[in-house]
């Protein structure tokens, strides 16, 4: 019976990887349509590639300043309060001054991030770049 089991597990096995492996079209239905809106930053996230704006990828890479990322990335994680848009925020840091980059859901949420961001220790000021999301 065993034996059986391990025969049928592996048939199983093989006949996915086939389905996977072969050259099938794209199901169309499952494609994001031009009349179906944009995810909430796609409009904010334009202003990032010129170039000349501050990215999480062009972040610091000095230690001070990645540990004060971490200090205020944890203390935003933890409020529990915040939605999913807080807290996915890009937040850099340079020279100890925090940047707050992204959508959020109102102006509370906004204030309480950078005022959390003001509480940890070593950060020089807070760039408050935040948007509220448009309803």
């Amino acid at each position: 019976m065993k034996k059986l089991a391990t025969l049928v597990g592996l048939t199983l096995a093989l006949g996915c990887a086939n389905v996977m492996a072969s050259d099938q079209s794209v199901d169309e239905s499952y494609t994001r349509s031009a009349s179906a809106p944009s995810p909430d930053n796609t409009g904010m996230n334009v202003r990032d590639k010129d170039g000349t704006t501050p990215t999480p990828q062009t972040q610091s890479n000095a230690t001070e300043d990645r540990n004060l990322l971490a200090a205020v990335r944890r203390a935003v994680v933890d409020e529990e309060s915040f939605s999913t848009l807080a807290h996915n925020v890009k937040i850099m840091v340079q020279d100890g001054v925090v940047m707050l980059r992204g959508p959020v859901e109102s102006e509370a949420e906004k204030t309480k991030i950078e005022q959390l961001a003001q509480e940890v220790k070593g950060v020089a000021r807070v760039d408050n770049q935040l948007d509220i999301k448009k309803p």
